[in-house]
């Protein structure tokens, strides 16, 4: 209820600015398929303009400075020409928004896309390998730390989760539309060790960062970062054909 009370002030916020501009609010992702989880998830939302200006841009400061004190992070603006013509070359973010989502205002801008995935492959390559890189980093400085290697991993995650479902689209498998079925999905064709995302999982979900001490954290990033690497290997692999 609270969310709806903050959908709708936002969307009203929304069409006072954009006017007969604004197309369509779309909400995208884990809160769409319903598995959003507090304070781990995000309200991904894509807002659809006939047309964008700077000067449309700058109306938006407003709505955004709210929306964003609210914690959410602010949506991604596209015109409803843009979403015709840029599905080959962002195919994993449209894959995802065409899977699921929810429209909040307006038409579906997002029925009848032509999705190509001529770039899908390398695509995922570079966003896998990039986030692995990243993940590295991070790791640094928390490694000493289970609250934070257990937050390290439980969001990093729900990232990979959007990429593993890219895996399954280019390995010819149809992907489903939940972290824990696309997880579970890939595992199996892939034929990889799905232990350390169920345990991951399961910190997420519950909470259970208290049942973890240093040594089996650390010991959990390392085979969850292992199984990164590994599908990472699979995506390669089908670049050298």
């Amino acid at each position: 209820m609270i969310m709806k009370n903050q959908f709708d002030a936002f969307i009203d916020d929304l069409r006072a600015t954009h006017g007969g501009n604004l197309a369509a609010v779309i909400l995208y992702g884990s809160a769409a398929t319903g598995e959003f989880v507090q304070r781990q998830s995000d309200y991904n939302l894509l807002i659809a303009l006939h047309q964008i200006t700077p000067k449309d841009l700058r109306a938006a400061q407003a709505p955004m400075r709210e929306w964003s004190k609210l914690g959410h992070p602010i949506p991604v603006y596209f015109t409803v020409a843009e979403l015709e013509t840029a599905a080959d070359v962002f195919p994993i973010e449209f894959h995802q928004m065409e899977s699921a989502r929810k429209v909040l205002y307006g038409t579906d801008v997002l029925a009848n896309l032509d999705i190509s995935d001529e770039y899908l492959r390398h695509q995922t390559e570079y966003e896998l390998r990039s986030k692995l890189i990243q993940l590295r980093r991070r790791y640094i400085p928390v490694s000493t730390s289970v609250e934070g290697l257990t937050n390290l991993m439980a969001e990093s995650l729900s990232s990979f989760t959007a990429l593993f479902r890219a895996v399954l689209l280019i390995h010819g498998f149809e992907s489903p539309t939940s972290k824990s079925e696309i997880i579970a999905a890939m595992v199996r064709r892939l034929a990889i060790d799905g232990a350390p995302f169920e345990k991951i999982f399961a910190v997420r979900e519950n909470n259970s960062s208290n049942k973890l001490d240093e040594i089996s954290a650390n010991a959990l990033f390392a085979d969850y970062m292992n199984e990164i690497e590994r599908v990472i290997e699979t995506v390669d692999k089908i670049g050298e054909v």
